[in-house]
């Protein structure tokens, strides 16, 4: 499938005689350590035998060794190592999905010299699932020997000032955090369920949790602001304050005489929970319980 490098076709044109070879990418692929590179992770790809015993002659990508001729069932052939880590680079270059890059590969001339090819292929170099192997073969101590190459690279065309990297700067404001808006409502519950722990680890045996009605309020508090039903909603949050008051008032006269175990310091707290501003607020509107 793949022509040697070495070899000239009178048939077909050379990749480099038809592209800029002052285009950003042919640079980049005469400047790329590529021998290097494969052999940091060449050695994640070999395959081993029965008992678990690695196979140096047998790797997943890369040149294979010239053997005798005979019949085997391993399976396809297998394809060359800077094919497959050209194909990832420019699947995070160019912002590629695995079956876009493969065939965006057979269209793009560039990207085949990017990858170490002499002559135009017009078919795709492997099927998208191939990448996929590739991609968990070489895991995170791969993917970062990757970008460690391709940052020297960058120091040494002058494109990024080693000062720059003494110091990463990280912008998360677009990360997706799994944090609920601090209601009222969601508050109270769970001074409620620490109320309920802190009673069960001082010893004190509560007449009632208020389980089922605290998580019914909770609900009720959100639903009530969603639908702008709000004098509900008030009428919830105080049932909900109500609750937590109960619950604080016997562990906080415990608290007070300096009786029970150091857990009841949650009431001296939690007691508190029920004196929330009576404000007009979004109440339960957002995410409760």
């Amino acid at each position: 499938m793949f022509a040697c490098p070495a070899t000239d076709d009178f048939f077909r044109a050379r990749i480099d005689q038809m592209i800029d070879l002052r285009h950003p990418l042919a640079v980049l692929a005469s400047r790329m350590p590529w021998q290097e590179i494969e052999a940091a992770v060449a050695h994640r790809f070999l395959r081993k035998a029965h008992d678990g015993v690695a196979m140096p002659d047998l790797d997943l990508f890369g040149e294979k060794v010239q053997r005798q001729v005979s019949r085997s069932n391993a399976g396809r052939p297998r394809v060359p190592l800077r094919i497959m880590i050209s194909l990832l680079y420019m699947k995070h270059a160019f912002n590629e999905s695995d079956e876009g890059v493969v065939a965006r590969w057979a269209d793009t001339p560039r990207w085949q010299f990017f990858s170490g090819q002499s002559y135009y292929e017009d078919r795709p170099p492997c099927d998208a699932t191939t990448l996929v192997k590739f991609r968990k073969l070489l895991g995170e101590d791969g993917v970062e020997e990757l970008l460690a190459q391709t940052i020297n690279v960058a120091v040494e065309l002058k494109l990024i000032e080693p000062q720059e990297l003494s110091r990463v700067i990280v912008d998360s404001t677009v990360q997706e955090k799994a944090i609920a808006h601090p209601t009222d409502s969601r508050l109270l519950e769970i001074a409620r369920i620490k109320l309920v722990g802190a009673a069960k680890d001082a010893g004190i045996a509560l007449k009632q949790t208020f389980a089922k009605e605290g998580e019914q309020l909770s609900r009720q508090a959100g639903r009530f602001a969603h639908a702008r039903q709000f004098k509900r909603m008030r009428r919830a949050i105080k049932r909900q304050r109500t609750i937590v008051g109960r619950l604080a008032r016997p562990g906080g006269q415990l608290y007070q005489q300096g009786q029970g175990a150091p857990a009841l310091r949650v009431w001296r707290e939690g007691g508190h929970c029920q004196h929330l501003q009576r404000q007009p607020d979004c109440g339960g509107s957002g995410v409760s319980s």
